[in-house]
């Protein structure tokens, strides 16, 4: 059995606008920002949504959403999405990005959340 929960809202923005992009979103969203330690192409949205973290990513393709499913058995809760239907597309350190039936991307990660948050709001799998 494992567990997994969505933990995170990403605005994925092509880095020449991230910045713009990240002051709009946390006015708009009455978020503070500061950059993710040792992640510098994240931007968080502090505060944004309770529970989820919000933030904007600079990437270097198109303008989109995303979202991560935060996992205690990665591998677990990969093979799960993928028997529903979800296709591998890549994999960034811990990080798999999988392509869900419609073609939205989405990636599944190591919990990020504090413990507490996680044990309460997680989904158990068999």
């Amino acid at each position: 059995m494992h567990r997994s929960r969505l933990v995170g809202i990403l605005i994925d923005t092509p880095a020449d606008e991230a910045a713009r992009a990240a002051d709009f979103w946390s006015a708009a969203l009455g978020a503070t920002t500061f950059p993710a330690p040792g992640e510098e192409q994240f931007t968080v949205l502090n505060r944004a949504v309770p529970d989820l973290f919000t933030v904007v990513q600079s990437v270097d393709g198109p303008p989109r959403y995303h979202v991560d499913i935060e996992t205690d058995d990665l591998e677990a809760e990969v093979a799960r999405l993928t028997a529903l239907g979800a296709e591998p597309v890549s994999r960034w350190k811990d990080a798999h990005t999988l392509r869900a039936p419609g073609g939205h991307l989405f990636c599944v990660v190591p919990i990020h959340s504090d413990p507490e948050t996680f044990a309460a709001n997680a989904r158990t799998w068999p």
